[in-house]
């Protein structure tokens, strides 16, 4: 009977992950260098999360470019901006390039087992990186920056999420 049970269970879970009844995600994230779960900020008007990984070398060219253009946005005040770097890399990776970079935003290291997967939550349907979501969650704001990012890349999507939330009156 337990038996029975089980293959039941399996059967109906099977079925509905099958039938897209049920959304499985297995994004597993650590802080950096802490190694603690952790969960991306969402305590920010606009967030930047920025896909990469140290053997990508796009990825690596853009790192001193997003840690000025982060703390240029800390100084200045004009909205509450975040950004978060999520390295598909291990460990010693980590340790190498951040002993050479010196990086201004918060770093997180994907742990899971299916980064493609994962990737695909922040609309990056093909898995490449480097890969940059700009996102303002309180109006909507969603854009998707593939590729090396540059400071007007950057600048030009703060300015398109502002300007959608002041369409919503939405105050960022």
């Amino acid at each position: 009977m337990f038996q029975f049970i089980r293959v039941l269970k399996k059967t109906v879970v099977l079925s509905l992950l099958i039938s897209g009844g049920m959304h499985v995600q297995a994004a597993e994230l650590q802080s950096w260098p802490q190694g603690k779960a952790a969960v991306l900020p969402a305590n920010s008007t606009i967030q930047v999360i920025n896909i990469w990984a140290t053997w990508c070398a796009s990825c690596r060219s853009e790192m001193p470019m997003l840690s000025r253009w982060y703390l240029q946005q800390q100084k200045s005040g004009k909205g509450r901006v975040a950004v978060a770097g999520v390295a598909l890399d291990t460990e010693a990776n980590l340790q190498r390039f951040t002993r050479q970079i010196k990086v201004s935003y918060p770093l997180y290291r994907y742990t899971g087992a299916d980064s493609r997967a994962w990737m695909r939550q922040f609309g990056n349907s093909i898995g490449g990186i480097p890969y940059t979501q700009v996102r303002a969650p309180e109006c909507g704001f969603q854009q998707s920056l593939i590729g090396r990012l540059t400071e007007d890349k950057l600048n030009q999507a703060l300015a398109a999420a502002k300007k959608q939330c002041a369409q919503r009156k939405i105050h960022i």
